[in-house]
C-alpha cells in the first residue's frame, strides 16, 4: 500500500475511532441514567400494593410524626415507605375528635381532627363512578375519588409531590355531628332518609349538599402538611381566565414560554420543569382547573410545585383537553426521568398499575374503566407530543438532565 494511501486509511481510522470514544461515552453516560430510571420503576411497582396494617416498625410510634418527617423541599414522601400503608390505615379509621368546615376555597369539604392531633380533608362522595361531568373541563362538583387517584399517580409517575389521600366512610350521625363546631353543625339538614351537610365555602348552597347513604357518607381523607413548612400560593403561568370570550396570553401567543422564562422563578432552577411535569400529571387526570399552585414558602423556585386539590378531574373521558399540556408543546422540554417514565408505562401498564395501587383503598373501585383507558390513550398523545418536540429541536434540546440527590436525614 502506498504512503499517501496509508495516511488517508490511518486519518479514517483516527476520526472513526474518536467518533466510537465519544459515541460510547455519552452512551454509557445516557446507560447508566437510563438504567437508575429504570431500577427506580421497578421498585416502584413492586411497591405498588399498600395494604392497610396498623403495625409500625419504626422508632416513631405515632404515624402523623413518621408522615411529617417525609417531607423535605422536593418531596412529600420518600420513594421507600414501609410505614406508608401504616400511616394509611390511621387515615382511615383513626377516630375523628373534631370536624369543621373546610379551609378556604370555591368547593365543599370538612377540616377533621384525628385522634392524635393530626388535621385531615375530607372530601364528600358528589358522584356516582360512571357519571360523566358535562360542559367545559373545570365543569361540575369535586370528585372525592379523583384525589384518591391522583395521590397513586403521583407515585407511579416517580413524583411524589402529592400529600397522601385515602377513600374513607364517616358515620354523619354518630362520627361527625357530635364532634362538630358550630359553624358546620348549622350546615346539616335531613332529605328523606339522608343527612347532608353543605359547609362554608365560596360555591357552598343550602340548595346544593353532600348526602350520605342514610347516615354513612363515602369520601375522601387528604393529610394535611406538616405546619412547620408553610405554603406560598402562586399564579400558574398557565392559567385560565375563567371569562367567556377573553383568552390568556399563553392562548394566543406561540412565543409565551420564552417569556415565561425571563421570569421569576422559571428563569432558573426546578420550577419551569416542574411546571411540565405537572402539565403531563394534569392531562392524564383530565384536570383543567390548576389556575394557582402551591410551594413551601421562601423558597426562590427551589422546593417543588405541590400538587394539592386534584378533584376537578376524571370529570368525562371522553374529553381529552389538549391546552392542559400547552406548557410542554410551547416549550418542548422534558425532564429525562419523566420521559423515561412514561415510556415504561405505555402498553397498558398504567391502567394495570393503577387498579393494582388503588386494590385496597377503602372506596375501591376507586375509578371507572373508561377513565382508566382513557389514561392510557392520553399517555400516548403526551408521547406523540414530545417526538414533535424531539423532531422540531433535536432530544438534546428537549429531554433535560435534572436529578436531584435528596436527603431524608
Amino acid at each position: 500500500m502506498k504512503l499517501k494511501q496509508r495516511v488517508v486509511l490511518l486519518a479514517i481510522l483516527f476520526v472513526i475511532f474518536i467518533f466510537m470514544k465519544v459515541f460510547l461515552i455519552d452512551n454509557l453516560d445516557t446507560s447508566a441514567a437510563n438504567r437508575e430510571d429504570q431500577r427506580a420503576f421497578h421498585r416502584m411497582m413492586a411497591s405498588l400494593r399498600v395494604e392497610l396494617d396498623p403495625r409500625l416498625d419504626h422508632t416513631l410510634q405515632s404515624p402523623w410524626e413518621i408522615a411529617a418527617q417525609w417531607v423535605v423541599p422536593r418531596e412529600v414522601y420518600p420513594e421507600e415507605t414501609p410505614e406508608l400503608g401504616a400511616v394509611m390505615h390511621a387515615m382511615a379509621t383513626k377516630k375523628i375528635i373534631k370536624a369543621d368546615v373546610g379551609y378556604k376555597g370555591t368547593q365543599l369539604k370538612a377540616l377533621l381532627i384525628l385522634e392524635g392531633g393530626q388535621k385531615v380533608v375530607f372530601k364528600p362522595k358528589r358522584y356516582a363512578r360512571d357519571y360523566v361531568v358535562e360542559g367545559e373541563p373545570y365543569a361540575g362538583y369535586d370528585r372525592h375519588n379523583a384525589e384518591v387517584t391522583a395521590f397513586h399517580l403521583d407515585r407511579i409517575l416517580g413524583f411524589r409531590r402529592a400529600p397522601l389521600v385515602i377513600g374513607r366512610f364517616v358515620n354523619l350521625r354518630t362520627e361527625i355531628k357530635p364532634v362538630a363546631t358550630e359553624q358546620l353543625l348549622s350546615t346539616f339538614l335531613m332529605l328523606g332518609n339522608s343527612t347532608c351537610f353543605y359547609g362554608k365555602c365560596y360555591y357552598c348552597r343550602e340548595t346544593e349538599p353532600a348526602c350520605a347513604d342514610g347516615d354513612i357518607m363515602e369520601g375522601s381523607v387528604t393529610l394535611w402538611l406538616p405546619d412547620v413548612w408553610p405554603l406560598q400560593k402562586h399564579r400558574h403561568p398557565w392559567g385560565r381566565t375563567y371569562r367567556e370570550g377573553k383568552l390568556a396570553r399563553w392562548e394566543y401567543d406561540e412565543s409565551y414560554c420564552d417569556a415565561v422564562k425571563k421570569t421569576s422563578p422559571y428563569d432558573s432552577g426546578p420550577r419551569l420543569l416542574d411546571i411540565i411535569d405537572t402539565a403531563i400529571f394534569d392531562y392524564l387526570i383530565g384536570n383543567a382547573d390548576r389556575h394557582h399552585y402551591e410551594s413551601f414558602q421562601d423558597d426562590e423556585g427551589a422546593s417543588m410545585l405541590i400538587l394539592l386539590d386534584n378533584a376537578k378531574s376524571f370529570g368525562n373521558p371522553s374529553l381529552d383537553e389538549r391546552s392542559i399540556l400547552a406548557p410542554l408543546y410551547q416549550c418542548c422540554i422534558i425532564r429525562v426521568s419523566t420521559w423515561n417514565r412514561l415510556n415504561y408505562l405505555k402498553n397498558g401498564v398504567l391502567k394495570s398499575a393503577l387498579k393494582t395501587a388503588m386494590s385496597h383503598d377503602p372506596i375501591s373501585p376507586v375509578l371507572s374503566d373508561p377513565h382508566l383507558d382513557a389514561m392510557d390513550q392520553r399517555l400516548l398523545s403526551i408521547l406523540a407530543t414530545v417526538k414533535q418536540c424531539t423532531d422540531q429541536f433535536g432530544p438534546d434540546i428537549v429531554l433535560v438532565e435534572d436529578r436531584m440527590t435528596l436527603s431524608h436525614l
